[in-house]
């Protein structure tokens, strides 16, 4: 004969960590409910089911327009730093949706978060950078830093955080720099970024490279770049074997090589032959960066003459199947063959 007996585990696919979810349009509005309840389990459960339904833009939509951000702004100062690290992580998986990058920036949550940059958990640093990294991809999230007036503070974090922080620190202030590196050229990032050119990991090497075109638009830019002895690094890294580190290096050659204290700098380096073995790369991006490096030197007359031997191989570049490093070859064949 059969027995009832109640078990004493749970049912399966239940997660004790997260708030039910209430059926159907109740869902989020008893969720912000529980954001602001005074116990801290419940908050922390509520945050849980959130970094579930956030990855849904319909929600993150939903979530917006019932108020959901300004509690987790105010969450953000937790004094519990799981509350603090799944509210960030709830913030970057919106921010991850373009409707949720433009409501976080309506609401100024830039500023709010600030608050994490020195927060002792590294978790939730990472989530806080993980949201600027989206936003930054916005030119007014872009503007939004720079208007904060983070970017100095962001350049100091280089130098001390970890290395995936550093990398997603490197990815937002190569938006922001384009679109303003005057802060950033006060704050010595120049000589910060040249350090993270010396880095052991390869993509810390590549977005350093990556910030250092966009620092080198300015003519200021350009000036510490030679100022603080980057070109030959630069050089260097044209032979390095991940060919995104070689893109980046090409690209900051290319905007450091206008002036002609740049062009003489990059000669003195030997940068002419690492730029021509590169005009074969199987990458797009590190034959146009190449042949446009390469141009700027041709307009020194010991760049022109050296490069002159060399029109074969921008003549293949005519043929290439991208139309872009067509146009750049020959623009660079027209400034190798100048005469006076």
């Amino acid at each position: 004969m059969a027995h009832a007996r109640i078990s004493m585990y749970l049912p399966p696919n239940i997660n004790p960590t997260q708030a039910d979810i209430a059926y159907g349009c109740w869902a989020l509005p008893n969720l912000h409910r529980e954001l602001q309840s005074e116990d801290l389990q419940t908050r922390q459960k509520a945050l849980m089911a959130l970094c579930d339904l956030m990855h849904d833009p319909e929600y993150v939509y939903e979530a917006i327009n019932i108020g959901c951000l300004e509690s987790l702004t105010a969450l953000l100062k937790d004094s519990d730093s799981l509350v603090r690290m799944k509210t960030a992580e709830v913030l970057y998986i919106m921010a991850t949706h373009d409707v949720g990058r433009t409501s976080l920036l309506e609401h100024d949550i830039i500023l709010a978060l600030s608050f994490l940059l020195n927060d002792p958990h590294s978790a939730c640093r990472e989530n806080l950078h993980q949201v600027y990294k989206q936003l930054a991809q916005l030119p007014s999230g872009a503007q939004g830093i720079i208007s904060s007036g983070l970017i100095p503070s962001l350049v100091w974090k280089l130098q001390r955080e970890e290395e995936d922080i550093q990398e997603l620190i490197l990815d937002t202030l190569a938006p922001c720099l384009q679109e303003d590196a005057t802060e950033a050229l006060s704050s010595c990032a120049v000589p910060f970024l040249k350090q993270k050119l010396l880095s052991t990991n390869k993509n810390i090497r590549s977005k350093a490279a990556r910030a250092l075109i966009a620092i080198s638009i300015p003519l200021e830019g350009k000036n510490q770049v030679r100022q603080y002895d980057v070109i030959p690094i630069l050089v260097d890294l044209l032979k390095d074997e991940e060919q995104e580190v070689q893109a980046n290096a090409a690209g900051a050659l290319m905007y450091a090589t206008v002036t002609t204290e740049g062009k003489y700098a990059a000669l003195d380096a030997d940068a002419l032959d690492p730029l021509l073995q590169l005009l074969s790369s199987p990458l797009t991006r590190v034959r146009l960066n190449a042949t446009k490096a390469l141009t700027m030197l041709a307009e020194a007359p010991e760049g022109r003459k050296h490069l002159q031997p060399q029109v074969p191989a921008f003549r293949i570049l005519e043929l290439d199947d991208n139309q872009t490093v067509q146009r750049a070859a020959q623009v660079a064949i027209k400034v190798i063959e100048w005469k006076p």
